[in-house]
């Protein structure tokens, strides 16, 4: 089970060990969903209006935004921004799980509540989540920076990136988005948190037959958990990735209509006036898709990591008594 457990047999994760499967889980799933991740961030950027059946900008479907970056941009391009990417999903991946650990001890130590129940699961995976927010954000900038352009590149690598932005842009421009991605990721993930909890005391509990069950288990909770966190606060994600673009107009002209934001009110006043009330779900189909494939992978490798862990100082532990009990 994710979170402090007193119940778990062995001692409790350490921050250092949480933060160590955390981080591992971040890489290996991130690895493998970039593909909808640009996508998304393709659509989410999108001024005209992404429909099959009225087609108006350069990407109208999933697949056939698929078919085009992939012919325009080979196949590469479904990895653009994978480096700062990855950097992100391993940074946040420890800060969050290594906050969330810590967090639920904490409210088991200090306070009458359960660490166990989805209520502070919700509340320590909000708080979990704007920790690892605050440490990630200019990481998270310059992956939609990388996923965002097309050809040719602004950006060459990611030190010309840093470089340029810097000096053309100032200190600040990798913090842009950061209000209404605080303002999204509280609930977004502590209703992560709250879903996986809940989808995991419903189900059945692991077979004893081995621990097979239990992983997949994991996989289809997040799964689950991801789908309906993603929804409910979706439309703090566009606005996060429309103001991440700010000052990069230039490298988005032919991908279609170009529109500038002094801030996060004025970004929803004017999806609204312009776009109307779909503009703010643009995107999330592939999203949805992303969140499933996302969080699932997620819970299902960051316990993946903890098991492994636990097993490996069991086998130390067992090493240890066997050659002691050899010495007397």
């Amino acid at each position: 089970m994710v979170g402090y457990d007193p119940g778990a047999k062995g001692a409790p994760l350490s921050p250092e060990e949480a933060a160590l499967a955390g981080s591992a889980a971040g890489m290996v799933t991130r690895a493998l969903i970039s593909p909808f991740d640009v996508i998304k961030i393709r659509f989410q950027l999108q001024i005209e209006r992404v429909s099959s059946k009225t087609p108006e900008g350069k990407y109208w479907g999933l697949f056939q935004a698929t078919r085009c970056i992939h012919s325009e941009e080979g196949l590469s391009a479904f990895w653009k921004g994978h480096i700062p990417a990855q950097l992100l999903s391993i940074c946040y991946g420890a800060v969050q799980f290594a906050s969330f650990e810590f967090l639920t001890e904490m409210v088991h130590k200090t306070t009458a509540y359960d660490s166990q129940t989805a209520g502070v699961h919700f509340i320590c995976g909000g708080l979990a989540a704007c920790s690892a927010t605050v440490v990630c954000q200019p990481l998270d900038t310059l992956r939609t920076r990388f996923a965002a352009q097309g050809e040719p590149k602004v950006y060459r690598n990611l030190r010309h990136a840093v470089f340029t932005m810097w000096h053309s842009e100032g200190s600040l421009t990798f913090y842009r988005g950061l209000s209404p991605t605080l303002i999204a990721v509280f609930p977004y993930a502590g209703l992560q948190f709250f879903f996986y909890n809940v989808f995991k005391k419903l189900l059945t509990p692991p077979p004893k037959a081995g621990n097979s069950g239990g992983n997949l288990r994991s996989l289809v909770c997040g799964s689950g958990a991801g789908m309906i966190s993603k929804t409910i606060t979706y439309p703090f994600d566009l606005f996060k990735k429309r103001l991440q673009v700010g000052g990069f107009e230039a490298a988005r002209a032919h991908f279609g209509k170009v529109q500038s934001y002094r801030g996060l009110l004025d970004c929803m006043v004017q999806i609204a006036k312009e776009e109307g009330f779909r503009g703010f779900f643009k995107g999330l189909s592939p999203s949805l898709l992303k969140a499933a494939l996302s969080t699932g992978f997620t819970f299902f490798w960051y316990e993946f990591f903890v098991n492994a862990m636990r097993k490996i100082e069991e086998r130390q532990k067992t090493k240890a008594f066997t050659k002691d009990l050899n010495r007397r």
